[in-house]
């Protein structure tokens, strides 16, 4: 997983290949990061039939191969954090890739790796021309309606909402307007909306998806007990990287340290894991967290060795910067800029905290009235808020 940004959660993947409808239903996962098949925790560990595969043994003339590989790929960067693969899904896909005619199929795995690379506006072109050509695609409205989701466009969130019910897919159209009406604020009636879908489907994947989705909701409105309660019952019905690092913030942020630590130790150590391990030993007293540190800066060293726009990192570099280093003043820089690129919960918590912590009064009262305009609401950007403008 490059990145976690959804505490990105897109709101699942209907990766059936389209390409030939005579061809064999292809597993439809409900979500971005749920495993197709048994991978291993970490790349070095794949067996040696899976790393002899290689994109350039996919036959440009067989798209549905490509597909089938570029997904693999794609799986095993989110859940190992390992970037090469993105590349080896770039690599798949190269024979199709940013060409105008490529299969709707391709064209959406191709925005799925511009997007796991932080490549947002160009993520949104792929899809918006794809859905252009083939506007019955649901999987892509579902990953445009994340993608403006992440941007704080909700009215657009929910145009693209509308279209994946068009197509369609009645579960995950709802599931999509309930959580960007729940970052418009509409929490109770989203998490009404949360529970119906879960009471009405018994397969384990999508519990669990929808049970991650209805966790953050409750977060947004400070209802911390509860958010606990449906983050265990996700990972209960099947476990994955992304819920079990988003409930590890909430753990984080509530002091429950100790628990967090032990949620994020079996996890693979990805840059989202590694950071969060290490706060979490740095407020347990434990000398480890500088190990921990000196990890994710040799990451970062490595990516800008190999020309990589680390900026696409501004969430973790700001993170780690505020958690770690307890240097504010340079995590309110790289913050703001990351709200650039990304605006979900967390960029802006990370962005107003800085400037809390940083007691930039100005700063503060600029990002506070972006969240306003953007229309997101979320208690814990309110609390922040609040105790900025109590200790004047």
């Amino acid at each position: 997983m490059q990145r976690f940004s959804k505490l990105m959660a897109l709101a699942g993947l209907l990766l059936a290949v389209q390409i030939n409808a005579a061809a064999a239903t292809a597993v439809q996962p409900v979500r971005d990061d749920e495993v197709l098949e048994v991978l291993p925790a970490v790349t070095r560990h794949r067996p040696a039939q899976a790393t002899a595969a290689s994109p350039a043994s996919v036959q440009a003339s067989d798209p549905v191969a490509a597909a089938k590989q570029a997904r693999e790929d794609i799986g095993v960067a989110r859940q190992t954090g390992d970037t090469r693969y993105w590349g080896r899904a770039q690599a798949t896909l190269a024979p199709w890739w940013d060409r105008p005619d490529a299969p709707a199929d391709l064209a959406v795995l191709q925005a799925t790796v511009q997007q796991g690379r932080h490549e947002f506006a160009a993520s949104r072109k792929v899809l918006t021309a794809a859905l252009a050509r083939a506007p019955g695609h649901a999987q892509g409205w579902l990953n445009l309606a994340s993608l403006e989701r992440l941007s704080s466009r909700y009215a657009e969130s929910l145009a693209a909402c509308d279209a994946v019910a068009r197509a369609g897919q009645a579960l995950y159209a709802d599931a999509c307007r309930l959580e960007t009406q729940s970052l418009q604020g509409q929490n109770p009636m989203a998490g009404q909306g949360f529970q119906a879908l879960i009471n009405q489907t018994t397969d384990a994947g999508q519990r669990s998806w929808l049970l991650s989705l209805l966790a953050e909701s409750d977060e947004r409105s400070g209802r911390d007990a509860q958010a606990a309660d449906a983050y265990t019952r996700s990972l209960a019905a099947e476990h994955d990287l992304y819920t079990a690092i988003a409930f590890s913030d909430l753990l984080l942020r509530t002091g429950k340290t100790a628990q967090a630590l032990k949620l994020l130790t079996p996890l693979p150590e990805t840059d989202a894991v590694v950071l969060r391990q290490a706060t979490a030993w740095k407020r347990l007293g434990d000398a480890r967290w500088k190990a921990g540190r000196q990890v994710l800066q040799s990451r970062m060293d490595e990516l800008a060795r190999r020309g990589d726009d680390t900026t696409l990192h501004g969430r973790e570099l700001a993170l780690a910067a505020l958690w770690l280093d307890d240097d504010a003043a340079s995590a309110l820089p790289l913050a703001r800029r990351n709200l650039q690129l990304q605006r979900e919960p967390l960029d802006w918590w990370v962005a107003l905290q800085s400037a809390r912590q940083a007691n930039d009064k100005l700063a503060l009262a600029e990002i506070g009235s972006a969240i306003q305009a953007a229309g997101l609401h979320d208690v814990r950007l309110a609390a922040i808020a609040a105790t900025a403008k109590a200790a004047k």
